[in-house]
């Protein structure tokens, strides 16, 4: 039986991570005793009593009734959970193989220190049989010219609000701010305010466009499109098969197609507001496979590039670092 992804879960995939910094200690203990109340509740179809498992930055995402929903279609098509097995578990996230009556899945559950989930994805189960990728090997130049400011990166949860999200747990979102540490001029409502908007963004490296999605139209400033979360977007295939993921695109911007050839340098689109963005930015990671549903995430280094003035080589870019290419 072929178990239908719920059209959620796009949502909780790409988002649902709190920006607080965790401090304490989250044990092995509260991980079980989170998972077997979400469990209970879930198998119950007391799918209230799950949603007020969310933290407040959750719910505040995600509303009660496409929460409800989600869990809803996936209790319909999956069935009740059977036997659930942990994987791994980091701090404030854990994995588990759980089988449910009709197909086996992945639980991905972030929660903080009282308990409350700050992010949880489920997915049909793969075996650890794809590409593993610590980093990657084709040598990449920044995807934009002058100087932009990472707002989110880095290997915490605290500089990374993607980090519990298997496909982004290394992805950058950049944008760019003035001397006064603004992103935007004027008071901000509107998409032109931002100095990232219409900014070109270019290829940084040589590769294969295996996917181009445009027509996604650009959110109102502090809004979201949790629907179309990638908004527009486009995916590189490097020659080393490494999947470079390009999201929020201005619509009717974008410059390349499914299946063209492009070269270091290439213009790709303008950035923009469209998907699960609330300003102008642009979301750019890196993945072992194009499956987004199905890849994990591959940590990115830059060739060369400005780091607050200074140079640096073979980097990873962090939260609140000033980049930029070197002119050549």
């Amino acid at each position: 039986m072929k178990i239908r992804v719920p059209l959620i879960n796009c949502i909780l995939l790409v988002l649902l991570f709190s920006s607080s910094s965790i401090n304490a200690q989250i044990t092995l203990a509260d991980h079980k005793a989170v998972i077997a109340r979400f469990e209970n509740f879930y198998n119950k179809g007391q799918f209230d009593s799950v949603y007020s498992m969310y933290s407040t930055d959750m719910k505040n995402t995600v509303s009660r009734g496409n929460a409800n929903m989600y869990l809803s279609n996936l209790r319909m098509d999956a069935g009740a959970i059977v036997t659930k097995d942990l994987e791994k578990s980091e701090s404030d996230c854990a994995v588990y193989k759980a089988k449910f009556e009709n197909s086996l899945f992945s639980i991905f559950m972030c929660i903080d220190t009282q308990g409350k989930l700050i992010g949880y994805n489920i997915r049909p189960y793969v075996p650890d049989t794809l590409p593993i990728m610590a980093r990657n090997i084709t040598p990449m130049q920044l995807p934009f010219n002058g100087a932009w400011t990472v707002l989110w990166g880095g290997d915490n949860k605290g500089s990374n609000h993607h980090i519990g999200v298997q496909a982004q747990k290394s992805a950058f979102d950049i944008i760019i701010k003035n001397r006064n540490g603004k992103s935007y001029k004027n008071d901000g409502k509107n998409n032109e305010d931002y100095y990232a908007y219409g900014q070109k963004i270019i290829a940084p490296c040589d590769g294969e466009v295996v996917l181009a999605v445009d027509g996604i139209k650009d959110n109102i400033p502090g809004e979201r499109n949790t629907v179309f979360a990638t908004g527009n977007v486009i995916i590189i295939k490097t020659k080393n098969n490494e999947y470079l993921v390009f999201m929020h695109f201005k619509p009717h911007t974008i410059k390349v197609r499914q299946g063209q050839k492009i070269k270091l340098g290439t213009l790709l689109g303008l950035c923009g507001n469209s998907g699960n963005s609330t300003e102008p930015h642009l979301h750019f990671h890196i993945e072992n496979i194009e499956d987004m549903e199905l890849a994990t995430g591959v940590k990115c280094y830059f060739e060369k590039i400005l780091v607050d003035g200074a140079i640096k080589t073979d980097y990873s870019p962090r939260k609140e670092d000033r980049i930029e290419n070197i002119k050549k």
